[in-house]
């Protein structure tokens, strides 16, 4: 449980969760900045995309096995230390890519940053269930999207412009010290206990059967979101790119923060089909967009952007439903983190074989196999009436 804070029951927010956020734009400044970056400074010293992709899956797959880890670490040690530990881990390993140019120090250096981004993540979604009442929790998760989105907006197309004009070395201490600094804000959060949930319930592993459609449901969207991170540039341009990877940024920020408000008042259960539906007809526009068409890759990063902003808050919320908070932050991060990974190595292998186009068909495909589960999403969603 959380320590009460003063202004807090009217609103449902406070400081604690004030510095939460600043926590959180900083961290994810320092590690959106490189997600299209690493992948291409491994092409430039002269690895294919496969080998490129694996910058990003390594780290993926690495934060994943420390989530995993995460329900028996927030009942064990204090989330401020977790929280500013995994962002140091995060921001200070940026660095350490200038030192190398082949793949194996490159995979190592992943790796180590995705402990930090593993502690921060499961750490973070965990907190906004803790900070704010449940009634407040679709607004708190839309207001937590504005913290991780905005450098998903701002930064994605900013990264691959600054590793152009400064230089990856530069960029790399650049990507160091927006998350060292925001780190400190950890120490203004109000202490929280999270050996019990909000509810006061023991916190005991994994409630699979309540978690499994709203996790079926955003996996493969987040698979599509991490190759489309990984590859935009190199599939359509860097200038292409960097208007497809904003584009894509500006859509998931704003559309996460529009379902929180959907949710709280009509229920999240609503919302999985047809942000899946959306991110699925993105995709086939990717496809095209590929093929020459650098404006259709645009709109289509926009439509994928928009369905996956939708998606990740409703599943959030839906999982805070059905599970204590460390236990549905655990679940949801690594729907989030291994569909990421798993689409940056996917997609290099498809795209390596076949093309990018038909890699971003195989990823429409995956989105509309996994429609029945926004369907179950929806079925087992508390019934809520319009406020």
């Amino acid at each position: 449980m959380s320590t009460p804070e003063a202004g807090t029951a009217g609103t449902g927010y406070g400081r604690s969760f004030g510095m939460l956020l600043v926590v959180t734009l900083g961290a994810f400044t320092g590690y959106v900045l490189l997600l299209p970056v690493v992948p291409l400074w491994a092409v430039r010293a002269g690895e294919n995309e496969t080998g490129a992709g694996l910058t990003n899956g390594v780290f993926m797959l690495v934060t994943v096995l420390t989530q995993l880890a995460m329900p028996w670490l927030l009942r064990s040690c204090d989330p401020r230390v977790l929280l500013g530990c995994g962002t140091l881990l995060l921001g200070l390993g940026a660095p350490l890519f200038g030192l190398f140019t082949r793949l194996p120090g490159l995979l190592a250096i992943s790796g180590l940053r995705g402990i930090g981004f593993g502690l921060l993540t499961v750490t973070g979604s965990a907190l906004v269930a803790e900070l704010v009442p449940a009634h407040h929790r679709g607004r708190a998760s839309g207001l937590y999207g504005l913290a991780v989105g905005a450098p998903h907006a701002l930064m994605l197309p900013v990264g691959v412009w600054l590793a152009e004009t400064l230089g990856f070395v530069p960029l790399f201490w650049i990507a160091a010290s927006v998350p060292a600094v925001a780190a400190a804000a950890a120490l203004w959060i109000g202490r929280v206990d999270m050996s019990a949930g909000s509810s006061g319930r023991a916190v005991r592993g994994f409630p699979l059967r309540g978690l499994a459609a709203p996790w079926l449901a955003m996996a493969p969207v987040s698979v599509a979101a991490g190759g489309l991170v990984a590859f935009l540039p190199l599939a359509t341009g860097s200038a292409t790119g960097s208007a497809g990877l904003l584009a894509f940024g500006i859509a998931t920020v704003g559309f996460r923060w529009v379902a929180g408000h959907v949710g709280d008042r009509l229920g999240s259960g609503r919302i999985p089909l047809p942000a899946m539906s959306l991110a699925a007809a993105g995709l086939a526009l990717l496809a095209l967009g590929s093929a020459g068409a650098g404006w259709l890759a645009v709109l289509g990063a926009l439509g994928l952007g928009a369905g996956f902003g939708g998606l990740q808050n409703a599943a959030l919320v839906l999982m805070f439903e059905r599970a204590d908070p460390g236990a549905a932050s655990t679940a949801w991060n690594i729907a989030y983190d291994a569909g990421n990974g798993v689409g940056s190595v996917g997609l290099g292998a498809v795209v390596a074989a076949s093309g990018y186009p038909v890699g971003f068909v195989a990823c429409a495909v995956l989105v509309a196999a996994a429609f029945p589960a926004a369907v179950a999403a929806r079925r087992g969603a508390p019934r809520r009436e319009p406020v």
